[in-house]
């Protein structure tokens, strides 16, 4: 399959009618799956209501098919469509942070979306992303578009049209090309159909913003207990990894220089995952600085693309510094776990 590159200029007026952005909405209606910037990674677009399409996401990323996918709308008038009833915490949600890095687990209606998008729950996770070119395109295809990140599946996520090229290039019909994404992390996951609303997976929004806005907000038991059954099932997943194994270090850069030293005795080529502050501090391979600790957000920004550059430059071993568990670092140290699959070094 030869996989089309749409370039957009996001900051151009009147999206909606580009040639580009009406070319890959052309593919979308025929049932193809095109990948697209939002606000925090490269989503792999197709027609959430037909199989055919979804069943197209799926195989293209090798993502086992009881992990539910995200649906992406423009408008909220959408969701009287396939959604069954939003509750009033929803709607605050919504007021609050939409669009924006927010998916809100909804009751659905049956028999419109793909039994396939939805894993056969009787739930559906919406978002709508915070990107003009993302906005422009699902406006102009008129449909609700399921979108998992745009890459091999358990590798780390996209935040660039090459990343999804790396991972996808021949596998899909299309990339719309909109620049670098913002956030660099996944959207929180909320899962609004209980009482009290519970976050399945860490992201953009923040516990301490969603709390502002709605109250008392729980957290999936599985985000601390390895031993507890996820609500989500794709958290189950290992995911974000990258070619060569990865640990989390806690204790001092002392401790991790002399981890380093042992690995690379051994013969070994080895990366360290530190700041800019840091970066001096650390003989290694390869030392990536990932953003700035005095300011996370620069951290997630930077997370995924770091990773894949420790891939190109074919590294036998990485060591990460760890990152504060609150605000945007619980999404950060949330990801480097599942990374590295819990693999953690303690002083």
């Amino acid at each position: 399959m030869n996989t089309m590159v749409w370039k957009v200029d996001k900051y151009v007026d009147n999206l909606e009618n580009n040639p580009q952005v009406v070319d890959a909405a052309n593919f979308l209606r025929k049932n193809e799956v095109v990948a697209m910037p939002t606000e925090t990674v490269y989503g792999l677009g197709g027609n959430a209501e037909s199989d055919a399409a979804v069943a197209k996401i799926y195989a293209a990323k090798g993502r086992p098919g009881d992990n539910p996918l995200i649906i992406h709308i423009a408008e909220r008038e959408q969701l009287t469509r396939f959604v069954a009833e939003v509750p009033v915490m929803a709607e605050t949600l919504m007021d609050a942070f939409w669009p924006g890095p927010l998916t809100i687990i909804l009751k659905k209606k049956e028999g419109v979306l793909s039994e396939k998008a939805t894993a056969g729950l009787a739930t559906v996770a919406v978002r709508m992303p915070d990107h003009p070119v993302a906005l422009a395109l699902l406006k102009t295809c008129g449909l609700p578009i399921a979108a998992p990140s745009a890459n091999s599946s358990g590798k780390p996520s996209p935040t660039n049209a090459e990343h999804v090229l790396d991972d996808l290039n021949g596998k899909i019909a299309g990339v719309l090309d909109g620049g670098t994404t913002g956030v660099g992390v996944e959207s929180t996951v909320v899962d609004c159909t209980e009482t009290i609303p519970v976050i399945l997976r860490p992201g953009g929004v923040t516990k301490e913003q969603l709390e502002a806005a709605v109250g008392e907000v729980h957290v999936d038991a599985a985000l601390t207990d390895e031993a507890a059954r996820p609500k989500a099932p794709g958290m189950k997943y290992r995911h974000y990894a990258p070619n060569a194994p990865l640990f989390m270090v806690s204790g001092t850069a002392e401790f991790l220089q002399s981890l380093v030293e042992e690995k690379r005795s051994e013969g070994l080529k080895v990366g360290v995952l530190t700041t800019e502050e840091n970066a001096s501090v650390y003989q290694a391979d390869l030392v990536l600085a990932c953003g700035r600790r005095a300011e996370l957000e620069t951290v997630a920004t930077g997370l995924y693309d770091t990773l894949r550059k420790f891939n190109q430059e074919n590294v036998d071993v990485i060591f990460s510094e760890m990152f504060p568990n609150t605000g945007v670092g619980y999404a950060i140290m949330n990801r480097l776990q599942k990374a590295a699959g819990n693999k953690l070094i303690i002083e």
